[in-house]
């Protein structure tokens, strides 16, 4: 295949996303992005959706389904928002100074999940279930199950996501990361090798639970980063998600995860990443559009349905290109 040919695959589902939803909102007499503000919002959503989706991918690849995504989102965003603006420098802490607490206590909430799915040894659906229930519980305690505005509502955070600059730049930075990382270090060529084949891997002397601490890790980071850009949007933090409550978030990622992956089939599956997360953005922004006509619940069907199309269609390309072909 050309590259050329590479290239006009890798843009096709964008693209077509793009010109349908696009037409969708000129009939209505608006467009999918009607200003600034709108674009902020759009760009926003893409690293907020792309970065989930990696976060997602990266362990559930590996055999290692992790339910925990959303309440390390949750438990690192209320940690980070309450260092900086409660405890350091008398409230008056920066929103970059609340990101970097926030990753670090998300990796920190990564780790101690790796470390429990490592010393358990137990079905990693099972681990990660407690632990959502554990980082939901720790969570409540300290926000007494209220919602956090305070800590999020100052000009430092607003600044922060007043500008779509930011988030390209976060979007940037990670893909960059999660590309050399992933694809031109030892832990990503031991990642790749495990995720192929997890006994031949481990019997040619690869440390799988080394690998799968690491894993944890840069999830935990990768939705502390989330759950920081989640506080900032939408002005506030969920303090009182238990009973699994926190789990919502990591199924929008679903979608755009099998889409990248079928983007990858033509070129880099973490561009793919990104290029899903525009699709999801794309739509949400089209929701915007017809907020008036479409409620959350709504939508929540029309991207269930959309996920099942999709696999249906992965599931029978081969099929249905046969069937195109034929007529």
């Amino acid at each position: 295949m050309s590259t050329l040919k590479k290239i006009l695959k890798t843009l096709a589902i964008p693209a077509a996303v793009a010109v349908v939803l696009e037409g969708i909102c000129l009939a209505n007499g608006q467009t999918i992005i009607s200003g600034a503000k709108s674009f902020d919002n759009f760009v926003v959503y893409t690293a907020i959706v792309m970065i989930t989706t990696m976060a997602l991918s990266i362990n559930l690849n590996s055999g290692r389904f992790d339910f925990s995504l959303g309440a390390m989102a949750g438990l690192s965003s209320v940690i980070g928002a309450k260092i900086t603006y409660s405890f350091l420098k008398g409230g008056s802490g920066s929103a970059l100074l609340m990101m970097v607490i926030t990753v670090l206590v998300g990796a920190l909430l990564g780790l101690i999940s790796g470390v429990v799915y490592c010393a358990l040894r137990l079905p990693p659906i099972i681990v990660s279930l407690g632990v959502t229930l554990i980082y939901e519980g720790i969570m409540y305690t300290i926000t007494g199950g209220k919602y956090l505005m305070s800590e999020v509502q100052n000009k430092s955070m607003s600044g922060f996501m007043g500008t779509w600059v930011y988030a390209a730049v976060i979007i940037a930075s990670v893909l960059i990361f999660i590309i050399i990382v992933f694809e031109r270090t030892s832990f990503g060529y031991d990642y790749n090798a495990l995720k192929s084949g997890q006994k031949v891997a481990v019997a040619t002397g690869i440390n799988e639970a080394k690998n799968a601490l690491i894993c944890y890790t840069i999830c935990g980071g990768l939705m502390g980063l989330v759950g920081m850009l989640n506080a900032a949007r939408n002005t506030t933090i969920n303090g009182g998600q238990l009973n699994f409550g926190s789990i919502a978030i990591m199924f929008t990622a679903f979608l755009p995860m099998f889409i990248a992956g079928y983007i990858g089939r033509f070129g880099n599956e973490k561009v793919g990443f990104l290029l899903s997360a525009l699709c999801m953005s794309l739509l949400n922004s089209t929701f915007a559009v017809f907020s008036n006509q479409i409620n959350a619940t709504t939508q929540s069907i029309i991207n269930a349905v959309l996920l099942v199309i999709f696999l249906i269609y992965l599931n029978n390309n081969h099929l249905i290109k046969r069937i195109f072909a034929h007529v």
